[in-house]
């Protein structure tokens, strides 16, 4: 049974939490215990049902405000396919949680208030969808029951998003009309949108397939290299992380970066048994032919599909703190476990959310998206996002205060 990692995000009281409670609510996905706690919560809906929004809103802060703050992720099954559903916070200032939430999902859900339509965070989570290579775009139009289900305002909606979509080069978009209160067209058709003949949200996320590049490759950051020197492993060496792609087989022949080096796959481990295929995501140990100088950071790759080693980039960042970007500071990039010193000498230009034009000579500052130019001290092994997109991300770190201050696009 393959899973589905999606992402709901949208302006604030778009209705995100409620569909996702109303997904979970209708699908019989909720515990007992958890079904008598918000039956007794109260918070309640002006109608006096279940607000099953608090089935995400996990902090107190939450619970109180009505709110959703941090990612909050939620887990389900059918019997078609396993789902796991990041709820992302919709106000612009915890947009740093949203992108953590989109940069591990393949979907993303928009969420539109039928009555209020496209707006500005609308814009900010598609350009964010786009920069970070979703596979799809799902839009839900929701609180449909309060435009009175009419078919022309779902039609307005979806005119004036695929205008945005066609300016950010977002060409796999769906639309589904709903109402998470009500609960039209999320787990079971609607009988009050008639005119609408699609596939409901959940009959939707269960069908859906992505297409995968079959050119790609592999990779495998180094995470730790496994060498216990114990009596009975005495020459034991091993080298532990995560597969990024398919293919990584054993008797392939592999390049080591940034070394660059050759060998080949001798042997691969997990829990102490022998595969001959690597998948994708899984966490495993694998033994090289030859003894070669390698630590964590390193990776090990396909040769016949190699990445690219830079010092010097260019690279797309949403900027997460309140302080601006210091083009004279240094900071520290993250590439998976690799983690360089770097300055970023020259801010190339800031998007503009609302037209998507570039605009230059600005300054970046808080949930501000720009293009940058960064030099590392060390060699950054990368893909393009479109080559590689699982490769092509990493983080911005302040050393200073350990802080997180941005998300990067190599």
């Amino acid at each position: 049974m393959n899973i589905l990692k999606f992402l709901t995000a949208g302006s604030v009281d778009d209705g995100k939490s409620t569909l996702i409670g109303r997904l979970l609510y209708d699908t019989n996905s909720i515990l007992d215990d958890q079904l008598e706690a918000i039956q007794k919560a109260n918070r309640k809906n002006d109608d006096g049902t279940i607000d099953l929004a608090i089935l995400t809103d996990g902090l107190k802060a939450e619970r109180e405000q009505g709110i959703t703050i941090d990612v909050a992720y939620k887990y389900f099954q059918t019997d078609k396919r396993k789902f796991i559903i990041a709820d992302a916070p919709g106000h612009i200032q915890y947009t740093r949680n949203m992108v953590t939430g989109a940069s591990n999902s393949d979907l993303i859900i928009i969420l539109i208030d039928a009555r209020k339509g496209v707006i500005e965070q609308t814009k900010r989570h598609s350009f964010i969808a786009k920069l970070l290579g979703l596979k799809k775009v799902l839009v839900c139009v929701n609180k449909m029951d309060m435009a009175d289900y009419e078919l022309a305002v779902f039609e307005n909606i979806k005119t004036d998003y695929l205008a945005l979509a066609n300016r950010l080069g977002l060409e796999d978009v769906d639309f589904i009309p709903v109402s998470a209160l009500k609960g039209d067209n999320i787990v079971n058709k609607s009988q009050r949108m008639p005119w609408y003949h699609g596939a409901s949200l959940l009959n939707y996320l269960e069908e859906i397939e992505f297409v995968e590049a079959n050119n790609q490759g592999w990779r495998f950051p180094v995470q730790w290299v496994v060498r216990p020197q114990s009596a009975d492993l005495h020459d034991y060496r091993g080298y532990a992380g995560r597969v990024l792609g398919e293919g990584l087989t054993v008797g392939e022949e592999v390049l080591i970066l940034p070394n660059g080096s050759r060998t080949r796959i001798k042997a691969i481990e997990l829990n102490g048994e022998e595969l001959q295929v690597a998948q994708n995501g899984s966490s495993v140990i694998v033994h090289l032919q030859d003894e070669i100088d390698i630590s964590r950071g390193d990776y090990i790759i396909s040769a016949n599909h190699p990445a690219r080693t830079e010092k010097s980039f260019e690279a797309n960042i949403s900027w997460f703190e309140n302080k601006e970007l210091d083009t004279s500071q240094i900071y520290l990039l993250q590439t998976h476990s690799k983690v360089s010193k770097i300055k970023i000498p020259e801010i190339l230009f800031k998007y503009d959310i609302h037209n998507q034009e570039q605009l230059y000579n600005q300054s970046i500052g808080l949930n501000d998206i720009g293009r940058v130019v960064i030099k590392s001290a060390d060699e950054i092994i990368f893909d393009k996002q479109n080559e590689f997109s699982e490769n092509s991300r990493a983080i911005i770190i302040d050393p200073r205060t350990n802080l997180t201050v941005a998300a990067a696009i190599l």
